[in-house]
């Protein structure tokens, strides 16, 4: 029973050390890359993102997505810097590239008289990016439909005001649309 129990405890280690690594350490690779995302910055938005992605043979992130987000920037800028690691990790022979890797993405606001902040503030913040973001993605969702030619031509006024006072610009619309629907 002694060897069975020392078994599984060097088994475990050696599952453990054999789970993809990024070349020069995590921390040391966001801290080089990592932008603070303005609208987060201006409102003492910080916290931690926990980004789930895949990898193949060759380290290169083919697959990515939010396990746990903050519903900000904060969501943006985690996965942006996981598709800036790709090609960049080192994976084991034995790594099963259809396993979803969890990686946590700390953003944390020193120096900015953020512990001042009043918390309801920060939620309060938090609430209108999430609604601006729903909003513009009935917008998207509006044109993207129109595109394909399944749309109801009764609320596009509607749209089309809600766009405006979203500041929409048809620049921004074309690249929102360029954009994969979730």
């Amino acid at each position: 029973m002694k060897i069975l129990i020392a078994f599984l405890v060097l088994l475990s280690v050696t599952i453990k050390a054999q789970e993809p690594q990024l070349e020069g350490g995590l921390s040391a690779f966001l801290k080089e890359n990592i932008i603070y995302p303005n609208y987060s910055l201006q409102n003492c938005i910080q916290g931690t993102v926990d980004i789930g992605f895949k990898l193949n043979k060759m380290g290169e992130v083919y697959y990515a997505t939010i396990a746990k987000g903050m519903g900000t920037d904060l969501d943006d800028e985690a996965l942006r810097l996981i598709k800036l690691s790709s090609g960049k990790w080192n994976v084991p022979l034995n790594h099963d590239t259809l396993a979803l890797v969890l990686v946590p993405i700390n953003f944390s606001l020193k120096g900015y008289d953020c512990e001042r902040k009043d918390k309801k503030a920060i939620a309060l913040a938090i609430s209108a990016y999430k609604a601006e973001a729903e909003l513009t993605n009935v917008v998207v969702n509006f044109y993207r439909n129109k595109r394909n030619g399944v749309f109801n031509e009764t609320e596009e006024p509607k749209i089309s005001k809600l766009r405006s006072e979203l500041g929409i610009d048809d620049e921004q619309l074309n690249r929102l649309l360029a954009k994969p629907s979730n």
